[in-house]
């Protein structure tokens, strides 16, 4: 166990700094001059002001000399300053990480508990049931994030006034961008839900428990449902770390100051710096959580742990 760990961590720090030197890269080779926007757009300037501002900025290094630079603070908590904000980017960080947090905690609590009861729903009703859960499901995958955002803002926030639809971070505030956030999730999950439970359904001693002349709803609960929980929890972990990038155009639509619309703003200004540091906040969190739940899925499922002990 303890060299698994291992090799995972191993592994997790590699991609992380693999993916660090592609973040750096990309914004260092996209369009653009970051020099005429950290000039405040004044008009006539020297060759002598540009060159000072490059200097300050380190611009003219080695792209290798600015990536080590840029890694090595950020492993010692500098991400740099804000060019748009002139303000330390971890101190932005930390004022609007909390609403993206409670955002994804909010729609994440909103599509497991949405999603496991459609899907064991659908698992144990069949037919018609089953039918309209698969279909319902399917339409809330096919609408764009931006189109169920303006149709919850036009129906609950403006027409019957249930909820606020732009600024805050209370929980009415975060009520329709979570369930905006959550709308895909929800199929995903319930088609995970569901499928586990058919699988389980058909295994063995699913039918010696039936035999035996056990109540059908014990046989659900203790047999199927907790049988397949272990892919249940694992798409939830593996959906939840993924939201942190959807939440760009969630906050965006309804005015939240969260990370999104941070790195929305960042990407429009070219505030590299910003940019590159909520990239990689994101793919950390995306790696960590991944990661994470991969370690913990024998503790899960016990077939997992059998098959590993196996290989």
């Amino acid at each position: 166990m303890a060299l698994r760990v291992a090799r995972k961590l191993a592994g997790l720090v590699a991609t992380l700094l693999a993916t660090s030197f592609i973040i750096f890269g990309a914004a260092y080779a996209a369009p653009g001059d970051p020099v005429t926007f950290l000039a405040g757009g004044k008009e006539n300037l020297t060759p002598e002001y540009l060159a000072a501002v490059r200097a300050q900025y380190h611009l003219d290094d080695p792209f290798s000399v600015q990536y080590g630079r840029w890694l090595w603070d950020a492993l010692n908590g500098d991400l740099g300053r804000s060019f748009q904000y002139n303000d330390q980017v971890l101190d932005l960080l930390a004022a609007r990480l909390p609403t993206t947090l409670g955002l994804v905690a909010y729609a994440a609590v909103l599509f497991v508990v949405i999603g496991v009861a459609l899907g064991v729903l659908a698992a144990v009703r069949g037919g018609r049931t089953d039918s309209m859960v698969v279909a319902g499901t399917t339409f809330a995958t096919s609408v764009p994030p931006f189109v169920a955002a303006t149709a919850l803002i036009s129906v609950f926030g403006v027409q019957l006034g249930w909820f606020p639809v732009a600024g805050g971070g209370s929980f009415a505030h975060l009520t329709l961008p979570a369930i905006t956030l959550a709308l895909g999730a929800v199929a995903i999950i319930s088609r995970v839900t569901r499928q586990a439970m058919v699988e389980q359904r058909e295994l063995d001693h699913v039918t010696v428990a039936r035999a035996s002349g056990l109540a059908e709803r014990l046989i659900v609960v203790r047999h199927v449902f907790r049988g397949a929980l272990g892919p249940v929890v694992t798409m939830c972990g593996l959906v939840s770390a993924g939201m942190l990038a959807g939440t760009v155009t969630v906050e965006t639509a309804f005015g939240l100051s969260g990370i999104g619309s941070l790195l929305v703003g960042a990407i429009n200004t070219h505030d590299f710096p910003v940019t590159q540091a909520v990239l990689l906040l994101m793919v950390v969190a995306y790696i960590t959580v991944t990661t994470l739940v991969e370690l913990a899925q024998p503790l899960i499922d016990p077939r997992a742990r059998i098959e590993r002990s196996r290989a």
